[in-house]
């Protein structure tokens, strides 16, 4: 449930919670089901409830224990703000992110309108970053419930990303990821659609982080835009930041 992670842009998964529902078309290939599924078979108490939402609650204190500074990408196998997820279980997640102040921790979610909800409930640290997925226009309502929050880094992972989001505005964001599907029955994704978003980071000096092209072999298809690789991150005051991913 915390491991090293391929994930390009962090270094850890944490995942206090596992398992999750459908709410919106980049959920429809979901990985994270895929790999519970298989994990479920595999015979993974963990996973004993194969992709239901359970919460995980004896690692809950785990990043405490990690002395060495990481990045950690909060929940990669579930949401956080699940309607499942009891709110005294989210409270006790944050608390944990507050008090383990040498760690970056990325919070990303689908449920904005709980996010919105919740907002104010939480100690807002500076190494707690705030993310929502928006894979297209019809998506976009979560980047205004994001900037409704107190989160010091902001920032949207535009992934699997299903459309052109050129009207769509970034102002308030402070960091973008984009990436296309992967996967059985991964649905292509225009070059046009990337080189907006890029070219209005570029705009707003808003961190671009490109992760790949995606599709059933993402390995072969890379992750150069234009001849460059784009991996760009927020300019925080951190020692996690000081070395290349």
């Amino acid at each position: 449930m915390a491991q090293i992670t391929s994930i390009e842009w962090t270094q850890t998964t944490w995942n206090p919670v596992s398992g999750c529902s459908k709410v919106s078309p980049g959920c429809n290939n979901c990985y994270a089901e895929r790999m519970a599924r298989r994990l479920q078979a595999m015979g993974q108490q963990r996973y004993r409830n194969g992709f239901d939402v359970t919460l995980q609650g004896d690692i809950v204190e785990l990043p405490l224990s990690w002395k060495k500074p990481r990045m950690i990408f909060v929940n990669s196998m579930s949401d956080l703000f699940h309607e499942d997820v009891p709110s005294e279980f989210i409270q006790s997640v944050f608390r944990i992110m507050n008090m383990a102040s040498r760690h970056i921790f990325q919070v990303l979610t689908k449920r904005s309108d709980r996010l919105r909800e919740m907002s104010e409930s939480f100690l807002w640290t500076d190494n707690i970053w705030m993310g929502v997925s928006v894979e297209n226009d019809d998506c976009a309502n979560r980047i205004d419930d994001l900037l409704q929050t107190d989160a010091v880094v902001k920032f949207l992972s535009l992934e699997p990303l299903l459309g052109s989001l050129e009207d769509v505005s970034f102002e308030g964001i402070g960091w973008i990821i984009v990436g296309g599907e992967s996967g059985p029955g991964a649905r292509p994704m225009q070059k046009s659609w990337v080189t907006e978003i890029r070219d209005q980071c570029g705009e707003r000096d808003i961190p671009f982080f490109f992760k790949q092209w995606g599709g059933v072999n993402r390995k072969k298809n890379g992750n150069t835009l234009e001849n460059r690789i784009w991996n760009q991150y927020p300019e925080v005051d951190s020692p996690i930041l000081a070395f290349s991913f």
